[in-house]
């Protein structure tokens, strides 16, 4: 199997990197073989716009299949810190106009480009049969705000944040790569209180599951 791994940071498939015995030495993309498999590792750093410039420079390259692995914010009390999920539906939630106390979306103003998005070649595996499927946006600016996060509810109906994942998604889409969006919950998205996030156990069962997968 050829994998492309993409993560916007190193820390959060550190573990799974220690497991294959692959050193990315500061490199946007690297190349590694473990067991059968041949694991090119895309480290994007933060952002939709890093994020869909390298994916659409290394993308070209014939994969079996894409994940992307990264930590997120839960909107919702059905999902726990710690738990992992698979995000099929996403969209770039920010981009589009206000009208007043209205935001309009691109597809309500009728301009070309893409706000939402669903995952149109998804990858399954054992390894993911038991994650939840859920609805996820991807923002500029994470939430931190009361007033703002009951709104951005209202108007998304979201269970997840993140700040890569529709441009992974819309990326597979236009290169036909079975992919799989793979987010752990490291906090719940309300006033922004770090004492109560858990980034090392959503890294960890993060990371238990690429490694499930990649022994399977």
């Amino acid at each position: 199997m050829r994998l492309l791994l993409v993560s916007a940071t190193v820390f959060e498939i550190a573990p799974f990197l220690k497991e294959i015995n692959a050193s990315v030495e500061d490199k946007i993309i690297s190349t590694h073989n473990y067991q059968s498999h041949q694991i090119d590792v895309l480290l994007t750093g933060v952002g939709t716009t890093h994020t869909a410039f390298y994916l659409g420079k290394y993308l070209s390259t014939k994969y079996d299949v894409a994940i992307n692995a990264g930590i997120c914010g839960n909107f919702t009390n059905k999902l726990a810190i710690g738990d992992v999920v698979c995000i099929d539906e996403d969209c770039f939630a920010d981009l589009g106009a206000e009208d007043d106390e209205t935001f309009l979306s691109l597809e309500e103003l009728k301009l070309p480009g893409t706000y939402s998005l669903k995952n149109e070649n998804s990858f399954s595996h054992v390894s993911f049969t038991n994650l939840p499927n859920v609805k996820g946006v991807t923002v500029n600016t994470t939430h931190g705000n009361t007033q703002s996060i009951e709104k951005f509810i209202q108007r998304t109906n979201a269970d997840v944040e993140s700040m890569e994942g529709a441009a992974f998604l819309f990326a597979c889409n236009q290169y036909k790569v079975k992919c799989v969006q793979l987010r752990s919950i490291s906090n719940y998205v309300e006033k922004r209180d770090r004492s109560k996030w858990n980034i090392a156990l959503a890294i960890d069962n993060l990371n238990k599951v690429l490694i499930d997968f990649i022994h399977q």
